[in-house]
C-alpha cells in the first residue's frame, strides 16, 4: 500500500530541470511511500494559489507516485469537481526524471501533469477544485486558483 503526500515543488531542485519544459508556474508533485491505512482517511483540502497568463498552458499540478523501492507504484485516478468559470483544464501523461531524491539515487516514473487555460480574453481569477485518488482509498481535494493576468502584468527584467 502506498500514500501520496503533498511535497513543495520549489524545494524540489532535483526534479525542477526535467518539468521546466512543461510550464514555468508553480507545482505541486505528490510522492508515495508506505504508511498505516489509518492514515488514509481524514484529509484537509490543499488550497493553493497558481499565477497564469490569458490563454496560454499553465502546469497547476504533477502526479506521481514513487514506492520506497524507487520505483512508480499506481498513478491516481484524477477527476474534475468543479470546472473553471472561465478556462479548461487538461491532464496529460508525462515521464519524471531525478537523481538524488530521497534514497533513491536515479528514477524515471510515469507522471500525470494537470494543465488550465483560460479563455482568450479572460483576466482575473478562475477556481478550479479537482479529486484525486489514490491507490488504497485515500481521496484529497485540491482548490487551486488560478490568478490569469494579461500579457503587460510581466515582471520586468
Amino acid at each position: 500500500m502506498s500514500i501520496l503526500q503533498p511535497v513543495d515543488w520549489e524545494n524540489m531542485a532535483c526534479l525542477a530541470g526535467p518539468l521546466r519544459v512543461l510550464s514555468s508556474s508553480f507545482v505541486v508533485m505528490l510522492v508515495g511511500f508506505g504508511a498505516p491505512a489509518g492514515a488514509e482517511d481524514a484529509t484537509p483540502p490543499v488550497e493553493r494559489t497558481i499565477k497564469s497568463l490569458a490563454n496560454k498552458d499553465t502546469r497547476i499540478g504533477v502526479f506521481i507516485n514513487v514506492l520506497p523501492d524507487c520505483t512508480s507504484g499506481p498513478l491516481p485516478t484524477i477527476r474534475l469537481v468543479n470546472a473553471p468559470a472561465s478556462g479548461k483544464v487538461t491532464v496529460k501523461p508525462a515521464k519524471v526524471k531525478a537523481t538524488n531524491y530521497k534514497a533513491c539515487l536515479a528514477l524515471e516514473v510515469p507522471a500525470y501533469v494537470a494543465f488550465y487555460r483560460s479563455q482568450p480574453d479572460f483576466i482575473g481569477d478562475d477556481l478550479v477544485t479537482i479529486e484525486v485518488k489514490y491507490a488504497g482509498g485515500r481521496t484529497e481535494i485540491q482548490k487551486i486558483t488560478v490568478n490569469v493576468a494579461g500579457p503587460g502584468a510581466q515582471q520586468k527584467i
